[in-house]
């Protein structure tokens, strides 16, 4: 078992190994990841996860002495919404949880954003486990303290920042993964070769989906712990983590969330990647070798939607800043900026990289 350490306002460990889920109660104790007198810890999960796992998690918890409650909400990013965020506070006030229990999140994103929002604002903060069950969580999501649910106005737009107490990387259970859930993932994957590896990039390059899940994984982890230690708040350079982000949140919501995030990220990605060489940021084999990657692991490159399109709703992201925006762009691979761009001219590179 491999352990990162995140050096946050609130330190944690990241836990990266085989067969994790089924000691995670034991986990949870011996790192000191519950407080001493905590009684219970309400697992939050998907129907598709629990199904999986959840009788796993519950039993390790309540062998490590938990009293534990469950609540299991409909796979997909459609539940990441409000009104689900409601349920699991209600949920939790009926079951008198208090401030030294704890909430595990058992699941992918969604659920690890939704049960993390519901932690923050829970009698104003209470602990949470995040138990990622997908690529795409174990690399990016799971680690790094942001939470949100989505408004009818865009993606991620309500949150706070929450760091967990523990994060707990079960390698098996990428086994499970459906062969485009785990594509998905390799999105985030290849973002961070761009963003910080030139060595972790090509390695993916030279093996495609058959890379090295424990040295990947870790060293994406780390890449994050890295940034995050340094701009916990997002103030600054933990923005260059949105690489394809901006675009990737305006495609989903165009397609009412049907677009996968991993999917939207590729896309992202690959049409920023062209817009900076189009204006001389990178060269045109960096923007190339982006949209080789995106394509070796079996990932779209383009959009349907125009310009107009994208930019209509990116005026409503939450990297805007009154007249301009944030936008994360690759210099070569291993190196990226953050561009402050005029929200006028904004447009007009969209349709450069299209």
């Amino acid at each position: 078992m491999k352990t990162i350490h995140v050096d946050t306002g609130r330190p944690y460990d990241v836990l990266i190994g085989n067969g994790l889920i089924e000691d995670c109660g034991k986990l949870i104790r011996e790192k000191n990841a519950a407080r001493k007198d905590a009684v219970k810890a309400a697992v939050i999960s998907d129907d598709k996860v629990w199904e999986l796992y959840g009788e796993k998690v519950t039993e390790s918890l309540r062998s490590a002495g938990f009293e534990t409650l469950k609540l299991v909400l409909p796979n997909g990013e459609e539940s990441k919404n409000t009104d689900n965020l409601i349920s699991v506070l209600e949920f939790l006030a009926e079951n008198e949880f208090t401030r030294s229990d704890l909430i595990a999140a058992l699941g992918g994103g969604v659920v690890g954003d939704l049960a993390g929002f519901a932690a923050a604002v829970m009698l104003r903060g209470v602990d949470f486990i995040q138990i990622p069950t997908t690529l795409l969580a174990c690399v990016d999501s799971s680690v790094g303290g942001k939470t949100a649910v989505d408004l009818r106005a865009g993606k991620n737009l309500a949150g706070a920042f929450h760091q967990p107490r523990l994060v707990i990387c079960d390698l098996d259970v990428l086994d499970s993964l459906p062969e485009e859930t785990f594509k998905d993932g390799s999105a985030e994957v290849i973002k961070y070769g761009v963003l910080a590896d030139p060595r972790l990039f090509e390695h993916l390059m030279d093996k495609g989906l058959e890379f090295n899940r424990e040295y990947v994984v870790s060293r994406c982890i780390e890449i994050k712990r890295d940034v995050v230690n340094e701009d916990e708040f997002d103030t600054g350079k933990r923005r260059l983590l949105n690489l394809g982000h901006t675009l990737a949140h305006a495609a989903e919501q165009l397609s009412s969330y049907k677009l996968s995030h991993g999917k939207a990220v590729a896309i992202g990605m690959s049409v920023f990647s062209a817009a900076a060489a189009s204006y001389g940021i990178c060269d045109r084999l960096t923007a190339e070798r982006i949209r080789e990657a995106v394509k070796r692991f079996g990932l779209p490159c383009d959009t349907d939607y125009s310009a107009e399109e994208l930019y209509e709703v990116m005026l409503r992201d939450k990297k805007r800043n009154g007249s301009s925006i944030s936008i994360v762009l690759p210099e070569k691979i291993g190196r990226c900026i953050i561009k402050k761009m005029d929200i006028a001219e904004l447009e007009d590179f969209i349709r450069a990289g299209l």
